[in-house]
């Protein structure tokens, strides 16, 4: 493999690796809140609102039922209104992030419901107030579901960067494209397969550690 092919592989990981770190945190700060408005507004619980959990339910739901491909087509202008471009690394995160922020939303509601109600009943009766519930309470107790679902997103996130290279949005998925795939470079396309997996992998391992480290159940 030529240094001029290994020096774009380099290039490629970063900014894949800058894609993908912007992107989860972006998502992550915008879809924890969103995961524990839709909670703590459900039927029975502490800001119980069927009115609000409806509504941002079914916006999240909009967004999750729209495949990443089209998604990235489709809000094509609000990208150039946030970035100034549909094209390139920078321009791919928006997409990115509006395609995880539900998910993220989705993978909090379902871990913070698996809380026991008795715990969040037994705070209330202790005098906290709805924010100590949430920050005290619900938020550490759910925390080692919470990072593995966090995991698998940026898991999905990583999947999604190379995806963008359909549309030149830069990263190993857009190499793979224009040396893997149009000028037939084998050991191009193999490379970036590999380099994903080991990707992948490194998440995944570090995702798990950091849950079992947080699993109060096994402390």
């Amino acid at each position: 493999m030529s240094p001029e092919i290994i020096r774009l592989l380099w290039q490629s990981c970063l900014e894949t690796f800058y894609m993908v770190t912007v992107s989860s945190l972006v998502s992550f700060a915008l879809g924890m809140p969103l995961g524990v408005l839709l909670t703590i507004t459900g039927k029975g619980h502490i800001k119980e609102n069927p009115k609000v959990n409806q509504g941002v339910g079914a916006v999240i739901n909009a967004i999750r039922s729209t495949p990443f491909i089209i998604l990235m087509v489709a809000i094509v202008p609000f990208t150039r209104w946030v970035v100034g471009s549909s094209i390139g690394t920078t321009a791919a995160i928006v997409p990115l992030t509006v395609s995880a922020t539900p998910f993220v939303a989705r993978i909090v509601e379902s871990s913070l419901k698996e809380v026991p109600h008795g715990v969040v009943e037994a705070a209330l009766s202790m005098g906290s107030t709805p924010l100590e519930v949430i920050y005290k309470v619900l938020l550490p107790e759910a925390l080692s579901g919470i990072i593995l679902g966090l995991t698998l997103t940026v898991v999905s996130l990583i999947g999604y960067s190379a995806m963008a290279g359909v549309i030149g949005g830069g990263g190993l998925g857009d190499l793979a494209i224009r040396y893997g795939y149009q000028r037939f470079e084998e050991k191009v396309m193999i490379a970036t397969v590999v380099i994903l997996i080991f990707i992948v992998q490194l998440v995944q391992s570090s995702g798990d550690f950091l849950s079992r480290k947080t699993d109060k159940s096994r402390l």
